[in-house]
């Protein structure tokens, strides 16, 4: 291939891209692959021979662009999915070209890196001493990194070194978490070998944070029955309904008690940029630990999560290790990232972060974020105003959770209905919304990342979701 095949090739992807991106509003959110197209995807035989660029951007044109996951548009309204920024796509082709592994070393995605994971920290309110975070593929492994230098602490504090001895000869180690905390907590707690047993489900109050004299209680029964105590995870945001935890009484009972408070900030935490809500997030600044992922409401491509600690040589006791052949004299003090966490061959997702959050600047972002909190609430009065429908929770960041109430159906049928009505709506292609159960019920919940998103938008939504249910309906 001549240096004239690539620019060439690269000309036309960047057509490909763009077009692709300003097309995305009028094609339908999503659809469901045809059998054709799928099975010619799943049975793609190995090539013997290479082709021409060309030929693969057909194929990427002509199999790949039309068969999206739908979250780039402004009515994806499902899961935590956000659209890509164009800063971030643009830059996330520069990253791959160079290509470096950013475990250590004085090359510029080294301290880009240690940039941005200053300024993620600066947009939340976080404390960030030097060292104190890393990007990650996203806050499930950011989560596990946090909880490891939990672990780390709790097993050091208890007179034991767990990672030379494992933990055997230690009490259970003790987590609270609540109904709505993400899987990727308990995923962590059985990878790191704490057993999702050991976590224990603390009582929320009808707004869905965390009980703080629930959570004394537990604490001070676990204890009793000699069991240690070490961790609690706070949300800034659930999944579910977007719930912010109050952090000030979490947190006066973990200093108190002794505890490693953890945030999952995954989604939420970036809510704090808006004036509006920012009121919800006091206190967040004195947890030990933080995760969460620029490649949600920040819109950088997938994949980038990130963790902060407030204690630097927490996260670096729990993970350095430095063999013979990756000695670096002139590391400096902070050594290498790879030292901070698991992975040791580590992507370059610096440079998108960099760009997408220098493109908007703080006041670009904030904005975003502020126009989607707005149109949440929006779309809960909408909700509110509506006999068919239902309002779940009160609408503290950008997840509205709501339900169809059809007149006639007993609870079961309500629930069957609305368990439906998720697919229903996606397979009609104008919207994408999801579901999920909460306080014992089954709902749909729509959130807004997308700030190109309208209020006509969320008025198509309820009108399609209620379209659905009369086809559902007996």
């Amino acid at each position: 291939m001549t240096t004239e095949d690539f620019r060439s090739a690269a000309h036309a992807t960047a057509d490909l891209v763009s077009d692709y991106l300003t097309e995305l509003p009028a094609r339908p959110v999503w659809q469901p692959m045809g059998d054709a197209a799928r099975q010619a995807l799943l049975d793609a035989p190995l090539p013997a021979e290479g082709r021409p660029l060309g030929e693969l951007l057909a194929a990427i044109e002509r199999d790949v662009l039309p068969h999206p996951m739908g979250n780039g548009h402004p009515r994806f309204f499902g899961w935590v999915n956000s659209a890509p920024a164009p800063a971030g796509v643009l830059a996330a082709l520069a990253a791959a070209a160079m290509n470096p592994s950013s475990a250590g070393g004085d090359h510029a995605d080294v301290h880009l890196e240690r940039a941005v994971v200053r300024w993620i920290a600066e947009l939340v309110g976080f404390p960030h001493p030097a060292g104190g975070g890393l990007l990650t593929s996203g806050t499930s492994m950011a989560t596990i990194v946090c909880l490891a230098a939990a672990r780390n602490r709790a097993a050091r504090r208890a007179g034991h070194d767990v990672r030379e001895e494992g933990l055997a000869g230690l009490p259970p180690l003790v987590g609270y978490v609540t109904g709505e905390t993400h899987s990727c907590v308990r995923k962590a707690a059985e990878l790191l070998g704490l057993g999702s047993r050991h976590l224990r489900a603390v009582a929320t109050g009808s707004d869905g944070r965390l009980d703080p004299a629930e959570l004394r209680t537990a604490v001070e029964r676990d204890r009793a029955a000699g069991l240690l105590p070490f961790l609690v995870v706070a949300s800034a945001g659930t999944v579910g309904t977007g719930a912010v935890d109050e952090f000030g009484p979490i947190a006066d009972l973990c200093e108190e008690q002794g505890l490693w408070l953890h945030v999952d900030g995954a989604y939420g935490a970036f809510g704090r940029l808006d004036p509006a809500i920012a009121h919800r997030y006091a206190g967040l600044e004195r947890a030990d630990s933080l995760a969460l992922d620029p490649h949600k409401w920040l819109g950088v491509p997938v994949d980038c999560g990130c963790a902060l600690v407030r204690d630097t040589d927490e996260l670096r006791g729990t993970f350095s290790l430095v063999p013979s052949y990756l000695r670096d004299e002139a590391a400096g003090a902070l050594g290498w990232f790879s030292e901070y966490g698991t992975e040791q061959t580590r992507p370059f997702r610096a440079l998108k972060v960099w760009a997408t959050i220098a493109h908007r600047g703080r006041a670009g972002l904030a904005r975003d974020v502020a126009r989607c909190t707005a149109l949440a609430r929006r779309l809960g009065e909408l909700v509110d105003a509506d006999d068919e429908l239902e309002l779940l929770a009160e609408v503290q960041t950008s997840i509205v959770a709501f339900r169809h109430r059809a007149a006639g159906l007993d609870g079961t049928a309500l629930d069957a209905l609305n368990r439906d009505l998720p697919v229903a709506v996606q397979q009609r292609g104008r919207v994408f919304v999801t579901g999920a159960r909460f306080d014992g019920r089954e709902m749909l919940r729509a959130c807004l990342l997308n700030a190109a998103t309208t209020e006509e938008d969320l008025h198509l939504l309820l009108a399609e979701v209620k379209a659905a249910a009369r086809t559902l309906l007996p």
